[in-house]
């Protein structure tokens, strides 16, 4: 069955996110892949890093354990000299940072006769966009290597959630975001912005400047995933959207979740 929303499904970041990133980025391969033969080839790559869980509030934890004094029995000693007492000290029990070993993949384009990076896509996970996270830290330093070297850069961002990737002006309004930045047109960017109630759109993927543009049909691709996940089955429509909407899109939402689901 598929979803009821006419493009992005906001019960997806919430709940199923990381299901839904890997499976995006598996259908944008067997979309691109076959209309980008015989030049180019593409990859899932990963990058792996360490980050600790942000900072939250310190709490107190008193453990179970009273400060115990064991005394002894005293031997016969000269009356100057004090009875000796052992102290058990009293421990208080803290939270360690440890930190979590991250896994994100992201998508190549490559030139097949030696592999060089043509086009770079990445599709933003919570952790990009965790104010002063070490994923966050880590996505721009990924981010501006990108922008030193050769490659073009796609960046699709289907999270409501989170600050948004810093351009030197501000976005355009929207919930959703797709920026494509070439490596000639550097350091401007190409942003595609769109609201939850729209269609998501046609997003351009830049290859070797000889080469036209592949364009990427981001709504198409977002269906296919839904469809072939099982998604209608998976989530609960009736529970709270992370994060919460407006008012005025709470609404909304109600309003097309109360209506018929259109068919297959």
């Amino acid at each position: 069955m598929p979803s009821p929303f006419p493009g992005m499904d906001p019960f997806i970041e919430g709940r199923i996110w990381r299901d839904f990133h890997h499976e995006l980025l598996s259908v944008i391969r067997e979309t691109i892949a076959p209309r980008l033969v015989p030049r180019y080839v593409t990859r899932i790559e990963e990058r792996v890093y360490v980050e600790y869980t942000p900072e939250e509030p310190e709490q107190l934890i008193i453990p179970d354990i009273a400060v115990a004094e064991m005394e002894r029995e005293a031997a016969p000693v000269a009356s100057s000299v004090a009875t000796a007492t052992a102290v058990v000290a009293a421990a208080v029990l803290r939270t360690l940072p440890v930190p979590e070993r991250r896994r994100e993949a992201f998508l190549t384009i490559r030139e097949r006769a030696d592999m060089a990076v043509i086009t770079a896509i990445e599709v933003l996970s919570p952790t990009n966009k965790r104010a002063r996270s070490d994923g966050r830290r880590e996505y721009l330093r990924k981010r501006g290597n990108v922008l030193l070297s050769p490659a073009h850069l796609v960046e699709i961002d289907l999270l409501r959630g989170g600050e948004r990737l810093p351009t030197r002006e501000a976005l355009p309004a929207g919930d959703y975001y797709a920026l494509v930045c070439r490596r000639p047109q550097r350091p401007l960017v190409e942003v595609y912005s769109w609201t939850l109630r729209d269609f998501l759109p046609l997003i351009p993927i830049p290859l070797a400047e000889e080469d036209e543009d592949v364009i990427l049909n981001l709504q198409e691709v977002f269906t296919q995933v839904y469809d072939r996940a099982l998604y209608s089955y998976s989530l609960d429509y009736r529970a709270a959207i992370e994060p919460p909407l407006g008012e005025a899109d709470a609404a909304w939402v109600q309003q097309v979740l109360a209506g018929p689901r259109p068919s297959a």
